[in-house]
């Protein structure tokens, strides 16, 4: 799959995050999607995605999600758990969408599921703490 051919935009980010990609995003009616090409840096040993780099796009996203719920206040990850579905191989292309499923004041509950051409390959929940911006009470 092409990516470009079908709306998705790479970001080149700082930190970890841009070790981890390059990351690609697509806006659609529902919100935000958010994807990976898999890449040979994106491996295990077994020739297929590894399971922290599949994460790590999970944790991105929900993050990314919980972010825009609290009106761009940065989040925290205090749980996220998960369950893998399915391994993707290089060349693989996976998508994640996540939606909000619960709010409080200071914390924000996510689901999010990845899929590669439509199959689940990982599903999660996540708890997110809102954050104080630095010099904001």
């Amino acid at each position: 799959m092409d990516p470009l051919s079908q709306g998705w935009k790479p970001h080149e980010l700082p930190g970890f995050m841009g070790l981890a990609g390059p990351l690609w995003s697509r806006r659609e009616d529902a919100g935000w999607a958010y994807g990976l090409q898999v890449a040979s840096q994106h491996l295990n040993p077994a020739g297929m995605l590894h399971g922290g780099a599949l994460l790590t796009l999970m944790d991105h996203a929900l993050s990314t999600i919980a972010w825009q719920a609290a009106q761009r206040t940065p989040c925290l990850t205090l749980q996220l758990d998960s369950h893998f579905l399915a391994s993707v191989g290089e060349g693989g292309f996976v998508e994640v969408r996540a939606q909000v499923t619960q709010r409080t004041r200071s914390l924000i509950f996510l689901q999010g599921l990845a899929t590669q051409a439509g199959a689940p390959v990982l599903q999660a929940q996540a708890i997110m703490k809102v954050v104080a911006q630095r010099g904001v009470p």
